[in-house]
């Protein structure tokens, strides 16, 4: 008999999702972008590592969303959040990310 190994499985945990409620917007809300990630402040910041399915929006001439996955490198607890790095982003988001941050060049 042939035993396979069981390879862990990867965690992925919703964040800024179509909030749910009022308690959950004014706990868990994106606070900085870059191209590289965004910082999440959270009550209860997940552990480095943690892979997140990110859906959040921000306000250009109308409110768009940006939708991908991300990982949690760093904690913070002042102010109390986690740093998500992008691993992966639609072209769609990548290119609201892009035009977000040249809006805020003279």
């Amino acid at each position: 008999m042939v035993q396979r190994k069981r390879l862990p499985r990867e965690r992925r945990v919703s964040i800024n999702h179509e909030f749910a409620s009022v308690e959950q917007f004014i706990t868990e809300y994106v606070t900085n972008i870059s191209r590289s990630g965004v910082f999440i402040r959270s009550k209860d910041p997940l552990p480095p590592g943690t892979r997140v399915n990110l859906r959040f929006t921000i306000i250009l001439a109308e409110i768009e969303t940006i939708e991908g996955i991300g990982e949690v490198v760093r904690v913070s607890q002042n102010p109390r959040g986690m740093g998500v790095a992008f691993v992966e982003l639609s072209s769609y988001s990548k290119k609201l990310i892009e035009r977000l941050l040249m809006r805020g060049t003279p």
